[in-house]
Protein backbone atom coordinates (compact mmCIF):
# COMPACT_ATOMS: atom_id res chain seq x y z
CA UNK A 1 0.00 0.00 0.00
CA UNK A 2 1.28 3.30 -1.09
CA UNK A 3 2.23 5.89 1.59
CA UNK A 4 0.50 8.55 2.62
CA UNK A 5 1.44 12.09 2.48
CA UNK A 6 -0.13 13.72 5.85
CA UNK A 7 0.18 17.81 6.53
CA UNK A 8 -0.70 19.95 9.42
CA UNK A 9 -1.69 23.05 8.12
CA UNK A 10 -1.36 26.76 8.73
CA UNK A 11 -2.75 27.87 5.51
CA UNK A 12 -5.67 25.62 3.99
CA UNK A 13 -5.89 27.25 0.85
CA UNK A 14 -2.45 26.76 -0.02
CA UNK A 15 -1.79 23.91 1.13
CA UNK A 16 -4.76 22.43 -0.91
CA UNK A 17 -3.37 23.80 -4.15
CA UNK A 18 0.08 22.32 -3.38
CA UNK A 19 -1.95 19.03 -3.00
CA UNK A 20 -4.12 19.12 -6.21
CA UNK A 21 -1.09 20.63 -8.14
CA UNK A 22 1.15 17.60 -7.13
CA UNK A 23 -1.47 14.84 -7.78
CA UNK A 24 -2.51 15.43 -11.56
CA UNK A 25 -6.24 14.97 -13.16
CA UNK A 26 -9.08 16.19 -15.36
CA UNK A 27 -11.81 17.00 -13.38
CA UNK A 28 -12.39 17.39 -9.91
CA UNK A 29 -14.97 16.55 -7.36
CA UNK A 30 -15.56 17.41 -3.58
CA UNK A 31 -17.79 15.51 -0.90
CA UNK A 32 -19.84 17.27 1.82
CA UNK A 33 -22.25 16.50 4.16
CA UNK A 34 -24.94 19.04 4.98
CA UNK A 35 -23.14 20.17 7.82
CA UNK A 36 -19.52 20.75 6.20
CA UNK A 37 -21.36 22.50 3.13
CA UNK A 38 -22.48 24.90 5.50
CA UNK A 39 -19.61 25.24 7.92
CA UNK A 40 -16.48 24.19 5.84
CA UNK A 41 -16.66 24.13 2.46
CA UNK A 42 -16.79 28.41 2.26
CA UNK A 43 -13.22 28.27 3.92
CA UNK A 44 -11.83 26.05 0.98
CA UNK A 45 -13.43 27.89 -1.72
CA UNK A 46 -11.17 30.39 -1.97
CA UNK A 47 -8.43 28.01 -3.22
CA UNK A 48 -8.06 28.13 -7.51
CA UNK A 49 -7.66 24.43 -7.52
CA UNK A 50 -11.13 24.12 -6.46
CA UNK A 51 -12.61 26.59 -8.39
CA UNK A 52 -14.25 24.16 -11.27
CA UNK A 53 -14.96 21.41 -8.81
CA UNK A 54 -18.06 19.38 -8.70
CA UNK A 55 -20.01 19.57 -5.57
CA UNK A 56 -21.27 16.03 -4.68
CA UNK A 57 -23.87 16.80 -0.79
CA UNK A 58 -24.58 13.82 1.20
CA UNK A 59 -26.55 13.19 4.29
CA UNK A 60 -24.49 13.69 7.83
CA UNK A 61 -23.84 11.53 10.53
CA UNK A 62 -23.46 7.46 10.26
CA UNK A 63 -27.24 6.72 9.73
CA UNK A 64 -25.65 7.29 5.80
CA UNK A 65 -23.22 5.47 6.13
CA UNK A 66 -24.79 3.06 3.45
CA UNK A 67 -24.95 1.26 0.53
CA UNK A 68 -27.59 3.75 -0.82
CA UNK A 69 -25.85 6.83 -0.10
CA UNK A 70 -22.27 4.75 -1.69
CA UNK A 71 -24.48 4.49 -4.64
CA UNK A 72 -25.64 8.40 -5.02
CA UNK A 73 -21.81 9.30 -4.61
CA UNK A 74 -21.18 6.87 -7.57
CA UNK A 75 -24.03 7.64 -9.69
CA UNK A 76 -23.01 11.81 -9.58
CA UNK A 77 -19.84 10.87 -10.33
CA UNK A 78 -20.54 8.94 -13.30
CA UNK A 79 -23.59 11.18 -14.61
CA UNK A 80 -20.79 14.64 -14.25
CA UNK A 81 -18.46 12.55 -16.30
CA UNK A 82 -15.81 11.41 -14.00
CA UNK A 83 -13.14 9.09 -15.67
CA UNK A 84 -9.93 6.63 -14.10
CA UNK A 85 -8.30 10.11 -14.02
CA UNK A 86 -10.55 12.28 -11.32
CA UNK A 87 -9.93 13.01 -8.17
CA UNK A 88 -12.15 13.60 -5.70
CA UNK A 89 -11.78 15.60 -1.89
CA UNK A 90 -13.40 14.16 0.95
CA UNK A 91 -14.50 17.31 3.08
CA UNK A 92 -16.03 15.98 6.35
CA UNK A 93 -15.69 13.63 9.55
CA UNK A 94 -15.60 10.33 9.66
CA UNK A 95 -18.56 9.19 7.57
CA UNK A 96 -17.31 11.52 4.65
CA UNK A 97 -14.02 9.86 4.56
CA UNK A 98 -14.91 6.49 5.06
CA UNK A 99 -17.58 6.29 2.42
CA UNK A 100 -15.75 8.74 0.23
CA UNK A 101 -12.80 7.24 -0.13
CA UNK A 102 -14.56 3.73 -0.28
CA UNK A 103 -15.78 5.38 -3.28
CA UNK A 104 -13.05 6.40 -5.06
CA UNK A 105 -11.52 2.91 -4.56
CA UNK A 106 -14.08 1.30 -6.09
CA UNK A 107 -15.78 3.63 -8.85
CA UNK A 108 -13.64 2.89 -12.14
CA UNK A 109 -11.83 0.54 -9.70
CA UNK A 110 -10.09 3.21 -8.76
CA UNK A 111 -8.90 7.28 -8.76
CA UNK A 112 -7.34 9.29 -6.30
CA UNK A 113 -8.51 10.85 -3.59
CA UNK A 114 -7.53 14.10 -1.09
CA UNK A 115 -9.33 13.82 2.41
CA UNK A 116 -9.82 17.30 4.63
CA UNK A 117 -10.66 16.08 7.74
CA UNK A 118 -12.91 18.77 10.25
CA UNK A 119 -13.68 16.70 12.47
CA UNK A 120 -11.35 15.50 15.72
CA UNK A 121 -12.14 12.04 15.33
CA UNK A 122 -11.31 11.91 11.81
CA UNK A 123 -8.19 13.92 12.20
CA UNK A 124 -6.54 11.86 14.40
CA UNK A 125 -8.00 8.13 13.10
CA UNK A 126 -10.23 8.06 10.19
CA UNK A 127 -8.78 10.01 7.36
CA UNK A 128 -5.51 8.59 8.25
CA UNK A 129 -4.24 5.14 7.45
CA UNK A 130 -5.98 3.94 4.64
CA UNK A 131 -9.10 2.16 5.85
CA UNK A 132 -12.15 3.07 3.95
CA UNK A 133 -15.88 1.46 4.43
CA UNK A 134 -19.28 1.54 5.05
CA UNK A 135 -21.90 -0.02 7.56
CA UNK A 136 -24.06 -3.12 6.09
CA UNK A 137 -26.38 -5.37 7.79
CA UNK A 138 -25.97 -3.68 11.37
CA UNK A 139 -22.70 -3.96 11.52
CA UNK A 140 -19.91 -1.29 11.31
CA UNK A 141 -17.29 -0.88 8.59
CA UNK A 142 -18.19 -4.35 7.20
CA UNK A 143 -17.78 -3.52 3.61
CA UNK A 144 -14.62 -1.85 2.84
CA UNK A 145 -10.85 -1.68 1.44
CA UNK A 146 -7.35 -0.70 2.56
CA UNK A 147 -7.05 2.48 -0.05
CA UNK A 148 -5.04 5.48 1.36
CA UNK A 149 -5.60 8.60 0.30
CA UNK A 150 -2.80 10.36 -1.66
CA UNK A 151 -2.88 13.19 0.52
CA UNK A 152 -4.99 14.26 4.44
CA UNK A 153 -4.59 17.49 5.19
CA UNK A 154 -5.51 18.56 8.63
CA UNK A 155 -6.78 21.83 9.45
CA UNK A 156 -7.13 22.68 13.33
CA UNK A 157 -9.52 25.55 12.89
CA UNK A 158 -12.15 23.45 11.93
CA UNK A 159 -12.54 21.71 15.24
CA UNK A 160 -13.72 25.13 16.29
CA UNK A 161 -17.40 24.83 14.51
CA UNK A 162 -17.42 21.08 16.94
CA UNK A 163 -20.11 20.35 19.24
CA UNK A 164 -18.42 19.44 22.56
CA UNK A 165 -19.86 16.22 21.94
CA UNK A 166 -18.30 16.11 19.00
CA UNK A 167 -15.01 16.85 20.14
CA UNK A 168 -14.83 14.36 23.00
CA UNK A 169 -16.03 11.69 20.10
CA UNK A 170 -12.12 12.41 18.50
CA UNK A 171 -10.52 13.06 22.22
CA UNK A 172 -11.22 8.74 22.82
CA UNK A 173 -9.30 8.16 19.97
CA UNK A 174 -6.36 10.51 21.17
CA UNK A 175 -6.69 9.11 24.79
CA UNK A 176 -6.21 5.42 22.50
CA UNK A 177 -3.35 6.50 21.39
CA UNK A 178 -1.58 7.73 24.08
CA UNK A 179 -2.33 4.54 25.98
CA UNK A 180 -0.28 2.81 23.17
CA UNK A 181 2.62 5.17 22.63
CA UNK A 182 3.68 6.11 26.01
CA UNK A 183 3.31 7.66 29.70
CA UNK A 184 4.33 11.16 28.65
CA UNK A 185 1.85 11.36 25.85
CA UNK A 186 -1.10 9.62 27.89
CA UNK A 187 -0.69 11.94 30.97
CA UNK A 188 -1.32 14.89 28.93
CA UNK A 189 -4.13 13.60 27.55
CA UNK A 190 -5.81 12.88 30.97
CA UNK A 191 -4.90 16.41 32.16
CA UNK A 192 -5.32 18.60 28.87
CA UNK A 193 -8.94 20.50 30.47
CA UNK A 194 -11.66 19.34 27.67
CA UNK A 195 -14.10 21.19 29.15
CA UNK A 196 -12.46 24.36 28.35
CA UNK A 197 -10.50 23.91 25.42
CA UNK A 198 -7.36 25.84 24.51
CA UNK A 199 -6.88 25.06 20.42
CA UNK A 200 -3.58 26.46 20.60
CA UNK A 201 -1.94 23.74 22.95
CA UNK A 202 -4.51 21.53 21.26
CA UNK A 203 -2.81 21.90 17.74
CA UNK A 204 0.51 20.01 18.65
CA UNK A 205 -1.69 17.60 20.94
CA UNK A 206 -3.48 16.60 17.11
CA UNK A 207 0.13 16.32 15.35
CA UNK A 208 1.44 14.09 18.04
CA UNK A 209 -1.71 11.84 17.49
CA UNK A 210 -1.57 11.59 13.82
CA UNK A 211 2.23 10.72 14.50
CA UNK A 212 1.34 8.04 16.38
CA UNK A 213 -1.08 6.18 14.07
CA UNK A 214 0.84 7.22 11.06
CA UNK A 215 4.10 5.43 12.26
CA UNK A 216 2.09 2.45 12.88
CA UNK A 217 0.32 2.09 9.84
CA UNK A 218 3.54 2.46 8.10
CA UNK A 219 4.99 -0.63 10.13
CA UNK A 220 1.97 -2.59 9.52
CA UNK A 221 -0.87 -1.09 6.54
CA UNK A 222 -2.73 -4.16 6.18
CA UNK A 223 -3.41 -4.51 9.76
CA UNK A 224 -1.44 -8.09 9.86
CA UNK A 225 0.50 -7.31 13.21
CA UNK A 226 1.16 -4.13 15.09
CA UNK A 227 -1.40 -1.91 13.58
CA UNK A 228 -4.11 -4.22 15.78
CA UNK A 229 -2.87 -2.27 18.04
CA UNK A 230 -5.39 0.44 16.64
CA UNK A 231 -8.11 -1.51 17.60
CA UNK A 232 -7.45 -1.06 21.40
CA UNK A 233 -11.60 -0.40 22.88
CA UNK A 234 -12.94 -1.30 19.51
CA UNK A 235 -14.00 -4.56 19.74
CA UNK A 236 -16.36 -4.13 22.82
CA UNK A 237 -16.32 0.00 21.58
CA UNK A 238 -18.40 -1.99 18.03
CA UNK A 239 -20.38 -4.07 19.79
CA UNK A 240 -21.74 -1.01 22.12
CA UNK A 241 -22.25 1.00 18.31
CA UNK A 242 -24.25 -1.98 16.98
CA UNK A 243 -26.74 -2.50 19.67
CA UNK A 244 -27.10 1.55 19.82
CA UNK A 245 -27.83 1.38 16.06
CA UNK A 246 -30.31 -1.96 16.15
CA UNK A 247 -32.07 0.03 19.08
CA UNK A 248 -31.87 3.44 16.44
CA UNK A 249 -30.35 4.88 19.14
CA UNK A 250 -26.67 5.75 17.86
CA UNK A 251 -24.12 6.31 19.96
CA UNK A 252 -20.65 8.54 18.69
CA UNK A 253 -18.08 6.24 17.75
CA UNK A 254 -15.25 7.77 20.05
CA UNK A 255 -18.08 7.70 22.76
CA UNK A 256 -18.34 3.66 22.55
CA UNK A 257 -14.33 3.42 21.86
CA UNK A 258 -14.30 5.20 25.62
CA UNK A 259 -16.73 2.87 26.70
CA UNK A 260 -14.97 -0.41 24.88
CA UNK A 261 -11.68 0.78 26.63
CA UNK A 262 -13.02 0.50 30.02
CA UNK A 263 -13.93 -3.27 29.47
CA UNK A 264 -10.43 -4.16 27.58
CA UNK A 265 -8.73 -2.35 30.30
CA UNK A 266 -9.87 -4.77 32.59
CA UNK A 267 -9.28 -7.23 30.44
CA UNK A 268 -5.61 -6.21 29.97
CA UNK A 269 -5.50 -5.89 33.83
CA UNK A 270 -6.55 -9.68 33.84
CA UNK A 271 -4.62 -11.30 31.29
CA UNK A 272 -1.97 -9.36 30.89
CA UNK A 273 -1.02 -7.05 33.99
CA UNK A 274 -2.15 -3.57 32.96
CA UNK A 275 -1.41 -1.49 36.55
CA UNK A 276 -4.67 -1.24 37.97
CA UNK A 277 -4.02 2.47 39.26
CA UNK A 278 -3.45 3.68 35.81
CA UNK A 279 -6.90 1.70 34.53
CA UNK A 280 -8.40 3.35 37.44
CA UNK A 281 -6.76 7.22 36.22
CA UNK A 282 -7.96 6.31 32.52
CA UNK A 283 -11.47 4.55 33.54
CA UNK A 284 -12.31 7.56 35.86
CA UNK A 285 -11.58 9.94 33.12
CA UNK A 286 -14.17 8.48 30.68
CA UNK A 287 -16.40 8.36 33.17
CA UNK A 288 -15.93 12.03 34.06
CA UNK A 289 -16.39 12.96 30.52
CA UNK A 290 -18.92 10.11 28.52
CA UNK A 291 -20.79 9.28 31.20
CA UNK A 292 -22.48 5.74 30.61
CA UNK A 293 -23.73 3.37 27.84
CA UNK A 294 -26.58 1.80 29.66
CA UNK A 295 -27.30 -1.84 29.11
CA UNK A 296 -28.44 -5.12 30.86
CA UNK A 297 -27.76 -8.49 31.60
CA UNK A 298 -29.81 -9.95 29.30
CA UNK A 299 -28.40 -8.15 26.55
CA UNK A 300 -25.04 -9.32 26.75
CA UNK A 301 -25.10 -12.43 24.54
CA UNK A 302 -26.62 -10.05 21.85
CA UNK A 303 -23.53 -7.88 22.40
CA UNK A 304 -21.15 -11.10 22.56
CA UNK A 305 -22.57 -12.03 19.51
CA UNK A 306 -21.21 -8.60 17.54
CA UNK A 307 -17.84 -9.15 19.01
CA UNK A 308 -18.07 -12.82 16.95
CA UNK A 309 -18.38 -10.73 14.08
CA UNK A 310 -16.12 -8.36 14.54
CA UNK A 311 -14.13 -8.44 11.10
CA UNK A 312 -10.66 -8.73 13.88
CA UNK A 313 -11.48 -12.23 14.62
CA UNK A 314 -9.28 -14.31 12.98
CA UNK A 315 -12.05 -17.35 13.30
CA UNK A 316 -15.48 -17.76 13.56
CA UNK A 317 -16.64 -18.13 17.32
CA UNK A 318 -13.24 -16.46 19.04
CA UNK A 319 -13.41 -13.14 20.10
CA UNK A 320 -9.85 -11.21 19.67
CA UNK A 321 -8.57 -8.16 21.52
CA UNK A 322 -5.82 -6.02 21.66
CA UNK A 323 -4.51 -5.75 25.16
CA UNK A 324 -1.59 -3.65 26.80
CA UNK A 325 0.57 -5.09 29.68
CA UNK A 326 1.50 -1.49 30.29
CA UNK A 327 1.25 2.14 28.87
CA UNK A 328 2.90 1.11 25.33
CA UNK A 329 3.50 -2.43 25.88
CA UNK A 330 0.31 -3.79 23.35
CA UNK A 331 0.09 -7.30 23.33
CA UNK A 332 -2.34 -7.84 20.44
CA UNK A 333 -3.79 -10.76 19.16
CA UNK A 334 -5.36 -11.90 22.41
CA UNK A 335 -8.36 -14.10 22.97
CA UNK A 336 -10.88 -14.00 25.47
CA UNK A 337 -13.74 -16.71 26.21
CA UNK A 338 -17.30 -15.58 27.06
CA UNK A 339 -17.34 -15.86 30.24
CA UNK A 340 -14.86 -13.62 30.81
CA UNK A 341 -16.13 -11.33 28.65
CA UNK A 342 -19.49 -11.14 30.74
CA UNK A 343 -17.40 -10.35 33.14
CA UNK A 344 -15.63 -7.72 31.87
CA UNK A 345 -19.37 -6.32 31.27
CA UNK A 346 -19.61 -7.04 34.77
CA UNK A 347 -17.16 -4.66 35.95
CA UNK A 348 -18.13 -2.13 33.52
CA UNK A 349 -21.92 -1.97 34.83
CA UNK A 350 -20.62 -1.44 38.02
CA UNK A 351 -17.72 1.00 38.07
CA UNK A 352 -19.85 3.16 35.68
CA UNK A 353 -22.75 3.01 37.78
CA UNK A 354 -25.24 1.48 36.10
Amino acid sequence: MKKQEVTLSENIREDLDRALTRRGHDKLFVLTDEHTARLCLPLVLGSGGLAEATEIHIGADDTHKTLQTLADVWTALSRQGATRHSLLVNLGGGMVTDLGGFAAATFKRGIGYVNIPTTLLAMVDAAVGGKTGINFNGLKNEIGAFAPASHVIIHTEFLRTLSHREFLSGYAEMLKHGLISDTAHWAELLNFDVGRVDYSALRPMVGRSVEVKRRVVEQDPLERGIRKALNLGHTVGHAFESLALASQQPVPHGYAVAWGMVCELYLSHLLTGFPRQKMRQTIQFVKENYGTFAFDCQQYDTLYDYMTHDKKNASAGSVNFTLLAEVGDIRVDQTAGKELIFQALDFYRECMGI
